[in-house]
């Protein structure tokens, strides 16, 4: 990190190259030539620089010296409040730090304003952070200094306290993804290095708090309103910087009711609200300050893309990703090099599956500041996600070479390398993740699978050991399980190299059922496909009552199609709330992986006919089939949603066009083989005529043309959870979950996956293969008991 010392001779610098005619200022010309040098790949219009030089020569009047301009003074503070980056533009001009320069007039004529006239502000720049003498953020009155002073003396003593008693902790974060708070109003890059934890339960902390109350107290008895502002906002921003969160949070709170209109106390309570894990209440913090700082005027205009990008940040705690967007995106607008917006927003994107976008945006913000490994890492995951792989490495590489311990780099660059089926250079990334997080029970379990795809199956069998103390969950002891039937498969000799049996793929048309009951190969990997959806999205439990329920309380703004014709439809991040509140019982991360499932498969293809918005009704319907409730409720839902989609109509049909579109747009995203041909036949037809309930129930229900797969569906539901005792698949070798297949002439079995592949065995070759499905063992079992007696009678 750069010292402040090193920091404030690089702003000298760069100070020096553009003080053209070395009166000791930056005039407008100047200041222009400035922003544009710094910012090579933005082309700013006229408006636009004149705009800046204004906002600049306003907010930072009192550094403004006559003709001559800003002063170095000046443009130092406007690095501390944020408003660029010293390093970055250092090295965009190609600089050096000179020591030759240190006696030159000009240096000297600079700094001698800061010696002569700024004597006493320096002495307190000594004794607290820079953010105190800041023109805009600082202290402003005597007597709030005196207070913090006292307050500092009180943390140190209660630091000192703990630390002799073992209580105060700190821990190294530097391997983990920053945050990417913005820079002046967000907390300090210490925190994101380095998280103190105090001990809240002991009697120092207690006398500490009863003292700080004391200070608070002095606070609210000075002289002026401001005053006591200024007091209460110095103690905030001091408990604040030593991580004492809590307590920070109450002297923001405290600022907030004594000048309500202002943004920082605002702001500032916001930050601590999200370090505390109270995202709710930290975006609507967030939100008071972006309504401050618009009635402000130009007054906090400069503060606005901080505020967007912390409220963007917000929101991500609550899993709300794609609103999060929105304010990237106009924190990017308004600040164009603000390479930590552009992160956030190519992290956001990556998050809700726009993949193309996310790259375009995380490149721009390491062409800012190419030392940003975390936008290295996410531009990698976002490169693997389009199948770049090559690339993907490198880039993964680059981002572990800036940062050598980067946890989600290496564990990242694992999970690519398992997929590229290099599984002991997985297994090497994985124990370089241990190194840095032991307790990573994640890269535990998958450095057991990759030793074991390795055929290293002594070495995972003692990582998932390993794996196994670290914690319980169902999935290890699957993998235990599995582990142990590759084991006994090996020693008859049949295992494969990966730790999957050797199998051959048989063609559709040798699959054949024994009965009507049994599911057939095709339905069945078409389910399949449609149940792993409802997981990811936990529609499934999502009731479809709920559906109706947001069609009748809650208005939906009319817009108007291409055709004219008016519809409900709402912007996609709008359309996240809706989802957000069928969702409620999901936590933030999970959310956050149904919507980027719900945006791949089911918003881009809306994105096909209105880019960026979504019809409401329809949506609606295209949900209603996989919601849970019964099969008949489910498609009553879904034609009232497609009776509530148009403005100007009632009754009880709807247009036989809307049905077949919905059908064929239900058909392209939950059997995409299928329907796309039929999508693309869709335009321009035109049908007047009117569909009832019942003539909709057809049309649903057709198997070649509807959604009749809707029927296996059910069955998935209800079953694919059962299990069936000791029964492993003859092919994969894990136990079956779900239904199992038993082949009626040879007696293997396969489960859902397999049977749905047309995986068999290569020992049982034969003509055609005859499957009976059994939902569960007790329906083998009434089978096997209904064969015996049979037997029986033979016999005698």
């Amino acid at each position: 990190m750069t010292t402040r010392g090193t920091r404030s001779e690089k702003v000298k610098r760069i100070f020096q190259q553009f003080d053209g005619n070395r009166d000791g200022g930056l005039n407008r010309d100047e200041m222009a030539a400035l922003v544009v040098a710094v910012n090579p790949r933005v082309k700013f219009s006229e408006e636009q620089i004149h705009a800046i030089l204004d906002e600049v020569f306003r907010t930072y009047g009192e550094f403004i010296d006559g003709e001559k301009g800003l002063t170095y003074d000046g443009l130092l503070r406007t690095y501390d409040d944020g408003a660029g980056d010293v390093d970055r533009d250092f090295d965009a001009l190609e600089l050096e730090l000179n020591d030759d320069n240190k006696g030159s007039s000009i240096e000297a004529e600079a700094s001698s304003s800061i010696v002569d006239e700024k004597a006493i502000e320096s002495q307190k720049k000594q004794r607290t952070a820079d953010w105190a003498v800041s023109p805009n953020h600082g202290i402003v009155f005597d007597d709030t200094w005196k207070i913090v002073d006292d307050l500092e003396i009180l943390v140190k003593r209660l630091k000192a306290k703990q630390a002799k008693d073992g209580k105060y902790k700190a821990d190294n974060f530097d391997a983990f993804s920053d945050a990417g708070w913005s820079r002046e109003l967000g907390p300090s890059s210490e925190i994101s290095d380095k998280r103190v934890f105090w001990e809240e339960s002991g009697n120092d902390y207690a006398l500490f708090v009863k003292e700080l109350g004391v200070l608070r107290s002095r606070a609210d008895g000075a002289r002026s309103r401001e005053e006591a502002f200024d007091g209460h906002m110095a103690i905030g921003r001091v408990l604040y910087d030593h991580q004492l969160f809590k307590e920070a949070l109450v002297s923001f709170k405290r600022a907030c009711e004594l000048q309500p209109v202002d943004v920082r106390p605002h702001f500032r309570a916001g930050n601590c609200l999200y370090v505390l894990g109270k995202y709710k209440e930290a975006k609507e913090e967030f939100l008071l300050a972006l309504e401050a700082a618009e009635a402000g005027g130009n007054q906090w205009g400069y503060l606005l893309p901080q505020i967007y990008v912390n409220l963007g940040i917000a929101l991500e705690g609550e899993g709300m990703v794609l609103s999060a967007c929105e304010y990237y995106r106009e924190a990017a607008i308004l600040c164009p090099t603000h390479f930590r917006a552009l992160k956030l927003l190519g992290s956001a994107l990556f998050g809700v599956g726009e993949y193309e976008a996310a790259v375009k945006a995380l490149e721009e913000a390491i062409f800012m500041k190419p030392d940003f490994a975390d936008a290295h890492c996410d531009l990698a995951s976002a490169l693997h996600a389009m199948g770049e792989n090559e690339k993907a490495i490198e880039v993964f590489q680059r981002a572990i070479d800036l940062k050598p311990g980067h946890v989600d780099a290496l564990y990242n660059l694992g999970g690519l390398y398992m997929d590229l089926g290099r599984f002991q250079r997985a297994s090497e990334m994985y124990t370089r993740v241990l190194a840095v997080w032991p307790n990573h029970w994640r890269a535990q379990l998958n450095k057991a699978v990759s030793l074991l795809g390795a055929g290293e199956t002594e070495e995972a069998k003692k990582a998932l050991k390993e794996a196994l103390k670290l914690t319980n969950r169902v999935e290890l002891h699957d993998a235990i399980s599995h582990l142990k039937q590759i084991q006994k498969k090996k020693a008859k000799g049949n295992g494969g190299a990966n730790g999957e049996g050797v199998f051959v793929i048989v063609e559709p048309s040798k699959f054949k059922t024994s009965n009507d009951k049994t599911t057939l190969r095709q339905d069945l990997a078409k389910a399949l496909q449609i149940r792993a959806f409802q997981r990811i999205t936990r529609l499934s439990r999502c009731d479809v009552e709920l559906l109706k329920k947001e069609m009748s309380e809650n208005d939906v703004p009319v817009s108007y199609s291409g055709g004219g014709d008016p519809e409900k439809s709402i912007r996609k991040p709008n359309l996240e709330e809706v989802l957000r509140r069928l969702l409620n019982f999901l936590k933030p991360e999970t959310f956050q992986g149904a919507v980027k499932a719900i945006n791949e498969r089911i918003l881009s293809v809306f994105d096909d006919t209105a880019p960026g918005r979504v019809d409401l009704g329809m949506f609606y319907a295209i949900l209603a089939p996989i919601c849970s409730g019964n099969p008949e409720k489910r498609k009553r839902v879904a034609f009232d949603a497609l009776l509530w989609r148009p403005v100007s109509e009632s009754g009880s049909q709807i247009n036989k066009a809307d049905a077949i579109t919905y059908i064929r747009l239900l058909r392209a995203i939950y059997i995409p083989s299928h329907g796309v041909s039929e999508m693309l036949e869709l335009h321009g037809e035109a049908d007047s005529s009117k569909v009832s309930f019942k003539e909709f129930l057809v049309m649903f229900d057709d198997p070649d043309w509807g959604f009749g797969i809707m029927s296996t569906l059910m069955k998935l539901e209800s079953g694919d959870r059962n299990r069936h005792g000791d029964f492993v698949c003859s092919v994969c070798r894990y136990l079956i979950i779900g239904s199992r297949f038993k082949e009626i002439k040879s007696h293997f079995s396969l489960c859902n996956e397999c049977y749905s592949e047309g995986k068999v065995p290569p020992a049982f070759k034969q003509d055609e293969y005859i499957f009976k499905e059994y939902g569960s063992e007790a329906e083998a079992m009434k089978d096997k008991c209904t064969c015996l007696p049979l037997q029986s009678h033979n016999d005698r």
